[in-house]
């Protein structure tokens, strides 16, 4: 995630830096850091920011269906998904460990790249990825 991307959620959350801090459990001043690009932003940062920006996104429009029925995922893959274990049909995206392409992945870095371009996860963050990623 870029600094600019990060300022943008930021605003969208309508909170300051020092809210955004506590929420995500850093110093302001890392805020002030990933914000100017002095700073690279973390995995685990990044990951909690889309989570939360993911809840103010939620709306009636969203639908519900989960995501091995919409990438109609075989039962084999779906049943050693833990997106699949935990119910979590609609935050595939934010677990680690999930088996889009039929295996997990190596790092956050693959795992976003896929994701990027996966529908579940752009119902909620396609205004957020267009652009500068």
């Amino acid at each position: 995630m870029k600094s600019n991307k990060f300022k943008d959620i930021r605003a969208r959350l309508s909170k300051t830096q020092k809210e955004l801090a506590q929420l995500l459990g850093v110093s302001i001043k890392a805020i002030h850091s990933y914000e100017q690009g002095w700073r690279r932003i973390p995995h685990h940062v990044e990951r909690q920011l889309l989570f939360l920006l993911s809840r103010t996104l939620m709306d009636d429009d969203i639908p519900s269906d989960k995501c091995w029925d919409i990438r109609k995922c075989p039962d084999k893959i779906q049943k050693s998904c833990p997106a699949w274990e935990f119910k979590s049909g609609d935050l595939c995206w934010f677990i680690n460990g999930t088996k889009c392409s039929g295996k997990a992945y190596s790092s956050w870095e693959e795992k976003m790249e896929e994701c990027k371009n996966c529908e579940v996860f752009n119902r909620f963050f396609e205004k957020e990825t267009k652009g500068n990623g």
